[in-house]
């Protein structure tokens, strides 16, 4: 590969994982920038894995203040209210941060990232995003897509004991280990407006019940104008004839967004389960690493986790032209 060989220092710090992918994987890994918008449980876990990991340069944005529930699910801040009084979180996450590997760049982006146009974006190999709405997220995806190089987008929602990835690598080429060798593959990817726009009755039979139930919890959000986090379990009667409505239009009966899975998210308003960030995060992490190593068969293109099963599903969802 070409570019800047790696140090002594990152080579010996590094040993482990140059061993498991190798070392033009690692360099890759050390050149790339990451952008995390929404500093969420499960982004925090990631940002912790790609810091452990070495990649090169972390970009932090996250305005909010530090709340109770967001020291629940965030264990890179001290629950001592004198150190995060009066600071946001991705100050406080990025000073955490440098202290896990001094050789990562950790830095913070002030602003909205829906305002940002789309160059800004040219300097990111990858863009995470959470806390944010159904409508930025596919805004934000959109920009991605439109530039001249390659940004993956990944959306993450994580709503008490469940939890969600999205995941956009647009075209994307990688090295599939095969037993006589290896072999060059494609994969054509969806955008999120593409994904959840295919008609329920076109999905694989069993798709993840996770899926639906997210889906109608982002319509009520989107029709609302509420954030994520701001939906409660008094809006449940709203919502089931919302999925009503939704199954009906969808030729779907209602058994597939039980009232129960339901109950679960609303119940959780803006609360997280650490472990379900810890997986969902692991997950990302792993994912990320694939794609700007090029190696691995990535995840395509959604992935959900329950507690109530313990089972984590990956979901192709993509109509004809993208699977």
């Amino acid at each position: 590969m070409d570019g800047e060989e790696l140090t002594e220092e990152e080579t010996a710090l590094y040993d482990r994982q140059i061993r498991v992918w190798g070392v033009d994987a690692q360099k890759r890994l050390s050149k790339a920038h990451i952008l995390v918008s929404g500093l969420n449980g499960t982004a925090v876990e990631f940002c912790k894995n790609m810091v452990l990991a070495g990649v090169g340069n972390l970009t932090l944005m996250d305005d909010r203040p530090v709340t109770e529930d967001v020291l629940q699910s965030n264990f890179l801040i001290p629950p001592d209210e004198a150190y995060y009084s009066g600071r946001s979180l991705d100050e406080l996450c990025c000073e955490s941060l440098k202290d896990f590997n001094p050789m990562v760049r950790v830095s913070i982006e002030k602003g909205d990232l829906s305002q940002f146009d789309g160059e800004f974006f040219d300097k990111f190999d990858a863009v995470v995003v959470s806390c944010c709405s159904l409508k930025i997220k596919k805004a934000i995806n959109e920009k991605c897509r439109r530039r001249p190089r390659r940004v993956a987008l990944y959306a993450i929602e994580c709503r008490g004991s469940c939890g969600e990835i999205f995941i956009d690598l647009q075209n994307y080429t990688y090295i599939q280990k095969k037993s006589d060798g290896t072999a060059e593959c494609q994969l054509k990817y969806p955008s999120l407006e593409e994904a959840i726009s295919i008609p329920w009755r076109d999905l694989p039979r069993k798709v993840s019940k996770v899926y639906f139930a997210m889906r109608v919890i982002e319509r009520f959000e989107l029709s609302e104008g509420r954030k994520p986090g701001e939906t409660s379990i008094s809006d449940l009667p709203l919502i089931l004839r919302l999925r009503k409505e939704l199954c009906d239009a969808q030729s779907l009966s209602e058994s597939h967004v039980p009232v129960s899975l339901l109950e679960r998210m609303l119940a959780a308003g803006g609360k997280e389960h650490p472990p379900v960030c810890a997986t969902l995060g692991g997950v990302l992490g792993q994912e990320v690493i694939k794609a700007i190593s090029g190696k691995g068969d990535p995840l395509k293109n959604f992935f959900f986790f329950d507690t109530a099963d313990g089972k984590g599903i990956i979901e192709d969802i993509s109509n004809s032209s993208t699977s």
